[in-house]
């Protein structure tokens, strides 16, 4: 790992303790400022950080081995993001509120539709890589995976890209889109489907 990885590898660890240093602030003072800054820090400065980072590290669609001795962006993107995978409550209470995680995607750089409603136990891996049409439902514990890793060879391959959503989908409780997956306006995706990597469907697979 490149010296910039290791770095990056503290990111979550350095929003915690500035969360925790707000937190430990309003005790000593209270005021209104503290629970603004925390919404800050946890809400918006990692966002804004991927912004940043993306400018000079951008991620492109296509392999990668990480195993080489230079820097990943993905990796640099995922640390970034880590603190909302250990603690999915932070993402699940936004989808309590009407348009408020679509817009929250959106400022990771995804292209997200209008009415589009997310269950709150919803895991998205890397929130920069999705578009999604308008009026789709995303069902129960669905899936958003835009990599995906592989040995070989004694190396580790990854493999990254955006996953596409069209309008008017319906994706079932459970299921599972991987990187590249392509769903056509329309579709009614039944429950615990598997979308693989660079699937395209163009219909629903119970009408098939």
């Amino acid at each position: 790992m490149t010296a910039l990885g290791r770095i990056m590898s503290f990111y979550p660890a350095f929003i915690l303790s500035l969360a925790a240093a707000s937190v430990f602030w309003f005790a000593a003072r209270p005021s209104v400022i503290q629970p603004a800054l925390l919404i800050v820090i946890i809400y918006l400065l990692p966002p804004a950080t991927f912004r940043l980072h993306n400018l000079f590290f951008p991620i492109r669609d296509r392999l990668s081995n990480l195993s080489e001795r230079r820097y990943s962006p993905w990796w640099g993107a995922h640390q970034i993001q880590l603190l909302f995978i250990a603690l999915p409550q932070l993402e699940a209470a936004m989808r309590l509120v009407p348009g408020l995680y679509s817009a929250w995607l959106r400022a990771w750089g995804s292209r997200v539709g209008r009415k589009v409603y997310w269950t709150p136990n919803v895991e998205i891996t890397d929130r920069h890589m999705l578009e999604i049409g308008d009026r789709v439902v995303v069902g129960h514990k669905t899936k958003f995976l835009g990599h995906a890793i592989k040995p070989k060879d004694g190396e580790m391959i990854l493999y990254t890209r955006a996953i596409s959503i069209g309008n008017d989908v319906f994706i079932g409780a459970g299921s599972r889109i991987g990187p590249g997956a392509k769903i056509s306006d329309g579709v009614y995706l039944p429950i615990l489907t598997d979308v693989y990597v660079n699937q395209v469907i163009e219909s629903s697979p119970c009408s098939e």
